[in-house]
């Protein structure tokens, strides 16, 4: 059985099947975000993460899978000082970073995550 979370007009938040979670990307919390670098962006889109883990019952302990797209790949050593503070100690996923035009222009970063539910 597919489950979706928090459907929208265009995508679900989050579609569960057979014990896994794909979640759509996640950015940084609306408004501002011309005012945010990379490292606030980045928090705040782990923030949306944990919330969106946590409304489907599961965690970043259970992340299989993340692709992050940045803006610009110089911003790769700033994003993971807050991604390797918010990773779960020895439950590292497999994981991509790639430099993307994002939808929003003044977007610096974009994860998407598969977890384990």
């Amino acid at each position: 059985m597919i489950k979706r979370h928090n459907l929208g007009t265009r995508y679900s938040e989050a579609v569960i099947y057979n014990g896994v979670a794909y979640l759509c990307g996640q950015c940084c919390h609306e408004g501002d975000e011309g005012k945010k670098d990379v490292k606030v962006q980045t928090k705040e889109t782990l923030e949306n993460i944990d919330r969106v883990l946590s409304e489907i019952g599961s965690d970043k302990s259970k992340v299989l899978m993340a692709t992050i797209y940045l803006k610009d790949i110089s911003y790769y050593d700033e994003m993971n000082e807050v991604w390797d503070s918010w990773i779960a100690e020895g439950h590292y996923p497999a994981r991509a970073c790639v430099e993307a035009a994002l939808a929003e222009r003044d977007l610096l970063v974009e994860i998407v995550v598969t977890a384990a539910v």
